[in-house]
């Protein structure tokens, strides 16, 4: 899976039995793409549950309104941070899944538009296969906009879109990171905390386009989640398990 249609590469699957903290959580996927970098770490996959974060991008941290967005994360206990990678604010919690993909590449900037295109494809196809109907594409109003999002549709209601994933990508010399968050549960307060974000950051969004994967299909939860994702991947890819604790030492 080291590029798209390249062939079944290995892939180790990392399951990260508890959020290292919010910083921490996002410090270490940039310490992983630095060890493929220089050869430390093979192609691997790596899924948590974070701690509630919302995760600014580069550009909302300029605005005037930054500082209050951030105190209004803290007062609705999630904790602002500022991503090296992606655009505008997204939220998560507990009842999100992460999943972070980092692989060596000798040229990894070549392909990375059509990982964006490959992956979100993979993750949609992950969705379909639990009863979502999911699809790729930006949906009008959607908070971090991005032409690779994967939204869902509500079957009672098919004009009602609701982004479900977003991902996110970072290259340097000699690998990249693949980044994406899955809503799964509970979007109350992912919409809550979005909202006083980009109200404060004076940004116009639609709150209606936040939801989870179980407001459109009650009872799925984030374990379900996670193994139609690693199924999904295992069409792509030779799959072995890893022992997240390896990484740590």
């Amino acid at each position: 899976m080291a590029a798209p249609a390249a062939g079944r590469g290995a892939l180790t699957v990392m399951r990260q039995g508890e959020s290292l903290g919010a910083a921490e959580d996002l410090d270490f996927g940039i310490e992983l793409l630095n060890r493929a970098r220089h050869g430390e770490l093979e192609a691997t996959l790596r899924l948590y549950r974070p701690k509630p974060t919302v995760a600014f991008g580069q550009r909302d941290a300029k605005l005037p309104g930054f500082d209050a967005a951030a105190q209004a994360c803290r007062d609705l206990g999630f904790e602002p941070l500022v991503r090296k990678a992606g655009g505008r604010a997204a939220a998560y919690h507990e009842g999100t899944l992460v999943v972070d993909h980092v692989e060596p590449h000798q040229d990894a900037i070549a392909g990375a538009k059509a990982r964006f295109a490959y992956f979100g494809e993979t993750l949609a196809a992950a969705l379909r296969s639990v009863g979502l109907h999911a699809a790729v594409g930006e949906i009008p109003g959607e908070y971090c906009p991005g032409e690779f999002s994967v939204h869902g549709v509500d079957p009672e209601f098919p004009a009602h879109k609701v982004k479900l994933i977003g991902t996110a990508q970072r290259v340097v010399s000699g690998a990249w990171l693949f980044s994406s968050v899955v809503v799964v549960q509970d979007s109350a307060p992912i919409r809550e905390v979005l909202t006083a974000s980009y109200d404060a950051l004076g940004l116009d969004w639609d709150p209606a386009t936040a939801g989870a994967a179980d407001d459109l299909l009650p009872g799925l939860d984030v374990p379900a989640v996670e193994e139609a994702i690693i199924k999904a991947y295992a069409e792509h890819a030779e799959l072995r398990d890893g022992d997240f604790r390896t990484l740590l030492s």
